[in-house]
C-alpha cells in the first residue's frame, strides 16, 4: 500500500497521525473525502463525492469492493464495556450501493449493501447477504450467508437463488472494469 493522490477534486487527509493508504490500482473519484486510517485494497473503486472518515477507529475497504455514489462509511470510537469500539471493515468484492451509510459494522467478502440503505455499529453482512435499497440494519444484528433482509428496520425475507449470487458478482467485476474507463477518462479530461 502506497501514500495515493488523484486528479480532480479529491481530499486525502492524514489525521491522529494515520494516512490513508489506497491502493495503486484502486479507483477514486473526483469529490471524494478519505480520512484517516483508511486501507483501501487493490481494483477497489470509491465512487463521486463519497466520504470514507476513519478519525475514531480505522475502516478497511477490500479487493475488488465498490463503494458507489454519494455513500458514507465511518466507525465507532472506544468506550467503556468495548474498549476496541467498532472498526469498519470491509471484504472484497463488496458491492454498496449509492447513498448508503455504512458505520462501525463488518461487511464479509461478496456481502451485498442496497441503495440508501444503512448498515448500523456491531452489525455483520455474512458473505453473500445482501441488505435491500432503503433498510435499516439496527445495532448488532447479523444478515446470514445469502441471506435477504429488508425493511426499516430490516428483518429476515429470504434466502438468495444462486442467480441473485451469480448477478452481484457480475455487478463486482463491471465497477472494476468501469473504475478502470472512469479513471482513464479523467486522465484524458484533466
Amino acid at each position: 500500500m502506497t501514500d495515493h493522490t488523484q486528479r480532480g477534486d479529491v481530499t486525502i487527509a492524514a489525521f491522529n497521525g494515520k494516512t490513508p493508504q489506497i491502493h495503486s490500482s484502486a479507483f477514486i473519484a473526483p469529490g471524494c473525502r478519505i480520512i484517516g486510517n483508511v486501507e483501501i485494497g487493490p481494483d477497489a473503486s470509491i465512487w463521486y463525492n463519497c466520504v470514507i472518515r476513519a478519525d475514531v477507529n480505522r475502516i478497511v475497504i477490500g479487493a475488488r469492493t465498490n463503494i458507489q455514489d454519494g455513500s458514507v462509511v465511518h466507525c465507532d470510537s472506544p468506550k467503556p464495556g468495548r474498549p476496541e469500539g467498532y472498526p469498519t471493515i470491509i471484504g472484497d468484492d463488496v458491492l454498496i450501493g449509492h447513498l448508503a451509510m455504512v458505520h462501525g459494522c463488518v461487511l464479509q467478502d461478496r456481502a451485498f449493501v442496497g441503495l440508501g440503505a444503512i448498515v448500523m455499529d456491531g452489525c455483520t453482512v455474512e458473505s453473500e447477504g445482501m441488505l435491500a435499497a432503503g433498510a435499516m440494519l439496527s445495532p448488532n444484528k447479523t444478515i446470514g450467508a445469502r441471506q435477504l433482509w429488508m425493511g426499516r428496520p430490516a428483518k429476515y425475507a429470504r434466502d438468495l437463488d444462486e442467480a441473485a449470487v451469480a448477478g452481484h458478482r457480475a455487478g463486482v467485476e463491471g465497477y472494476v472494469v468501469n473504475g478502470r474507463l472512469h479513471a482513464a477518462a479523467l486522465a484524458q479530461a484533466g
